[in-house]
């Protein structure tokens, strides 16, 4: 019987082994994961107590079209209700609670803009459209910015786009083009972010726990703190694992002919570093550390199918920001923001505060945040793009913060009464993390610097999640590494059944004429 061995336990590669039960036709006993913490979820991952502060270091955006993804939770039973899939769950949690943002950008002073206006100018426009008219291969090795003038980032767009999906000025132009094609269905309303969906917990309660009961259920082993440290590939043409090796005295494993290899190259949460409320977090270390990393270069080197490693692990100067998750043991934030944004707890969607040297951006999301949540505490939070630059009002980097000075600098941002933010101060408990390689899949690259899903001549060997090669759809998304995952077994094992094709909204002339329409507000 065929085996199935999958480095990473992050929703790649649960997916991948919901998959192989699903469509493959393997028994769960049949598929072992290999995880090198202790803890599972890769980036979906969240944790902490309400007495110490919870943690999450992010959040991916949903929308309605995701379809791999709903189509995986769909079989998924949802952790409060084993009756209702995971799928239905997100879609119930939308219906219910449907973002509806009356204050996406605050400017100085703590004023609300107008978004509904975009901001651009002709030229803004004409940019916009070549850069979606221009084939990807002429992209290769551009910035956004080699793409646009400087006064673009500037304008109320740029301001929702970036925080909203995490782009710098000088990333990738190749990914602002393929995010601009996939999601241009909502420009219409994106000031509002009401296309957006969120689970109804965060997406370990919502996402990891669920599937990896199912996964356990089905017999499927997760190893953890067990790290790959190499694979030892058939010589000659072609590409066939043999041998797993591991690193800490585990036996290596060999690999029959028959079995199959699923590797998650890469990590855009390898070195998060957290902080606490009354400390900095520590400077990561960032010199390739034991991991996927290091697989991965182990990997490629003289391959070079096996894509570019250091194209998105060799600069994280430009992959690095902050997040922060606060624990409140008063309602008294979220009161002051439902009064604020006019908008119930849960209603508000992402907040920017444009004048912040750390572009900081907050979100309050609909409670509990997390299942086990008590009464009378509440969750939220944000992040900061620049965590190198001073604070307006702290002088000193985001990542050199206590979560305090964090909460302090978004309080004065939005001018919270003296009162209402002495109560904030004294019931909050901020944790901050910082991750060097948060927005390295976002880096300029080039084709071919991401491996193809199954690299060409492969008979055994896949690379899932978000540095392996998916054509049209967007990194940054759990839905990327889903697809990757179902693209990978369903090419490994030739079944009929594929992926369904990325939604396409750019051949829609009715959408195409919508965007259009917005991109013209005044």
């Amino acid at each position: 019987m065929a085996k199935a061995y999958l480095v990473g336990s992050g929703i790649a590669a649960l997916s991948a082994a919901a998959f192989l039960i699903r469509d493959g036709g393997f028994a769960g006993s049949d598929i072992h994961l290999f995880e090198e913490q202790q803890e599972i979820g890769g980036s979906l991952d969240a944790g902490g107590t309400p007495q110490t502060g919870y943690t999450m270091r992010g959040g991916r955006m949903f929308e309605a079209r995701f379809r791999c993804t709903y189509d995986l939770l769909a079989d998924i039973p949802s952790l409060d209700d084993p009756s209702k899939s995971a799928t239905q769950d997100i879609l119930d949690s939308h219906d219910e609670s449907p973002w509806d943002d009356a204050a996406r950008l605050v400017t100085e002073g703590g004023r609300i803009v107008d978004g509904h206006a975009m901001g651009f100018s002709e030229r803004h426009r004409l940019e916009l459209v070549t850069c979606l008219a221009t084939p990807e291969r002429l992209l290769d090795g551009k910035r956004i910015t080699d793409c646009f003038t400087e006064s673009f980032f500037t304008t109320d767009f740029w301001y929702m786009w970036c925080t909203t999906f995490a782009f710098e000025p000088w990333h990738s132009a190749v990914e602002f083009r393929r995010y601009l094609k996939r999601f241009v269905h909502l420009f219409p309303e994106f000031e509002t972010m009401s296309g957006i969906y969120r689970t109804r917990y965060n997406q370990y309660d919502s996402i990891v726990r669920p599937l990896t009961a199912w996964l356990r259920g089905h017999g499927v082993t997760i190893h953890t703190g067990c790290r790959v440290a190499d694979l030892a590939l058939k010589p000659g043409d072609g590409t066939t694992v043999q041998r797993i090796l591991f690193a800490g005295g585990h036996d290596e494993i060999q690999v029959a002919s028959e079995d199959l290899v699923f590797v998650t190259n890469g990590s855009m949460t390898a070195d998060s570093a957290y902080g606490s409320h009354t400390e900095a977090p520590p400077a990561p270390h960032t010199g390739r550390s034991p991991g996927s990393w290091l697989l991965w270069h182990r990997l490629a080197r003289g391959r070079e199918d096996f894509g570019r490693p250091a194209v998105f692990d060799g600069s994280p100067k430009d992959s690095t920001w902050e997040s922060f998750t606060v624990t409140a043991k008063d309602p008294a934030f979220l009161e002051w923001m439902e009064t604020f944004t006019g908008r119930a707890t849960g209603r508000g969607g992402l907040l920017t505060l444009t004048a912040s040297n750390w572009l900081l951006t907050v979100v309050v999301n609909r409670q509990p945040v997390y299942q086990q949540q008590p009464e009378g505490v509440s969750v939220w939070w944000g992040y900061g793009l620049f965590p190198d630059r001073p604070g307006n009002f702290v002088q000193k980097p985001m990542s050199e913060c206590t979560g305090e000075e964090i909460l302090q600098e978004v309080l004065q941002h939005l001018h919270l009464e003296a009162e209402a933010a002495d109560r904030v101060l004294a019931t909050s408990t901020v944790i901050p993390c910082l991750m060097p390689y948060i927005t390295s899949q976002f880096l300029v690259r080039g084709h071919g610097d991401r491996p193809q899903v199954v690299p060409k001549g492969s008979t055994n060997l896949a690379f899932i999640g978000q540095f392996a090669e998916v054509p049209d759809d967007v990194v940054f998304t759990v839905e990327y590494s889903v697809r990757t995952a179902w693209t990978a077994v369903a090419q490994l094992l030739k079944l009929d059944k594929q992926p369904p094709a990325v939604y396409k909204g750019h051949h829609d002339p009715h959408i195409l004429a919508e965007a259009l329409h917005t991109m013209h507000r005044e």
